[in-house]
C-alpha cells in the first residue's frame, strides 16, 4: 500500500527557510496506527491528515512520529499551500474541524492566517526550575515564565538577549521531564534584539528536540506580551529558526473588543510546496 505524501514548507522567508511538514489528503481509510507510522516515516514535528468534515469545510488531524496532537499552526499552513498548489481553493476563507475546535482559515495577498484559540493562562513557574534545562542565568527575571495556551501549551521563557538565545544549549532530558510534570509540549524561549523578537522552541516530549517554526507558541507568546509586558502591536513578528539554519517568520494578529481584551487570535505567514513522497504501508499495520 503506498500512499502519496505532499511536503510544504510554511512560515517561510521568501522560499527559504520555514518549517517542513507532511500533508495527507483524502485518505479516508487509513486508521490511527497507519497514521503514526507515516508521521515516523516522514520525520518531520507534524504531519497533517485531512478529510472531509460534517461542520467544517475540512477536518484536520495532526500526529507527531510518536503521538497525535490537537493542533499545529505550521502544519496547517503548509496544508493550505498544497491545497491551492492544487487547485482546490476559490475562496479567502475557510473552516477547519479541529480537536480545538472549528477554527477560520483566511488568504490574502499569498498569505495565509489561521484562527487560534483564545488565549489561555495558567502556571507562573520560578526561574530556578529551569537550572538543569540550559545555563538559567540567560532568563530574563523582568518577566514572568508562564504556561500560556492558544490550542497547545508552552512553557514561555525570557531570555535576557538574541545573542544569548543563539548560544543556549538545552539539556533535552531535563526538559523533557519539566514538559511531563507540567503537561505542556514544551519550552518557547524568546529575546527582544531592538522592535525584533527572536524565538527558540524545544519539544522533546514529542521527540522533536528544536522546531524551525511554531505557529501556537508564536500565538501564545503575542498573547502573552499584549498581557503581561504591554506589548501593544497591529501586527506581531516573530522570527525563529535561526539556531536550525532554517529562517522563518511568523505573524500574528489579535483582535481586541472595547475592553481591550483579546477575542481573537490569528497566526499567519507565508510557505511553498517542497516535494511529494510515496510511502509504502504495511497492511497490518
Amino acid at each position: 500500500m503506498r500512499i502519496p505524501v505532499y511536503v510544504a514548507s510554511a512560515f517561510s522567508q521568501g522560499y527559504t527557510g520555514g518549517n517542513k511538514a507532511g500533508v495527507v489528503l483524502f485518505e479516508n481509510a487509513l486508521t490511527r496506527t497507519q497514521k503514526m507510522a507515516i508521521a515516523k516515516q516522514l520525520g518531520y514535528a507534524e504531519t497533517a491528515f485531512i478529510t472531509e468534515s460534517e461542520c467544517a469545510d475540512y477536518k484536520f488531524e495532526y500526529f507527531t512520529p510518536k503521538e497525535e496532537v490537537d493542533l499545529c499552526g505550521h502544519a496547517t499552513i503548509g496544508s493550505f499551500v498544497i491545497l491551492m498548489k492544487l487547485n482546490n481553493l476559490t475562496r479567502e476563507r475557510y473552516t477547519i474541524e479541529t480537536n480545538s475546535g472549528v477554527l477560520t482559515i483566511t488568504i490574502k495577498d499569498g498569505i495565509l492566517f489561521m484562527e487560534q484559540t483564545q488565549p489561555k493562562f495558567y502556571d507562573v513557574i520560578s526561574s530556578t526550575e529551569f537550572t538543569a534545562c540550559f545555563d538559567s542565568k540567560m532568563i530574563d527575571d523582568t518577566y514572568p515564565i508562564q504556561i500560556v495556551s492558544t490550542g497547545l501549551k508552552d512553557i514561555l521563557v525570557p531570555i535576557k538577549s538574541a545573542a544569548q538565545l543563539m548560544e543556549l544549549q538545552p539539556n533535552f532530558d531535563e526538559i523533557k521531564g519539566i514538559s511531563k510534570q507540567y503537561g505542556v509540549v514544551g519550552m518557547h524561549l524568546y529575546a527582544f534584539d531592538d522592535d525584533r523578537i527572536i524565538c527558540r522552541n524545544f519539544a522533546p516530549l514529542y521527540d522533536i528536540d528544536e522546531e524551525a517554526a511554531t505557529g501556537t507558541s508564536n500565538g501564545a507568546l503575542a498573547c502573552y506580551l499584549y498581557q503581561q509586558h504591554g506589548v501593544k502591536k497591529d501586527l506581531y513578528v516573530f522570527e525563529q529558526g535561526y539556531s536550525l539554519q532554517s529562517p522563518s517568520k511568523i505573524l500574528v494578529k489579535l483582535q481586541t473588543n472595547s475592553k481591550r481584551e483579546i477575542e481573537k487570535v490569528y497566526v499567519g505567514g507565508k510557505g511553498y510546496y517542497c516535494e511529494t513522497k510515496y510511502l509504502s504501508l504495511d497492511n497490518s499495520e
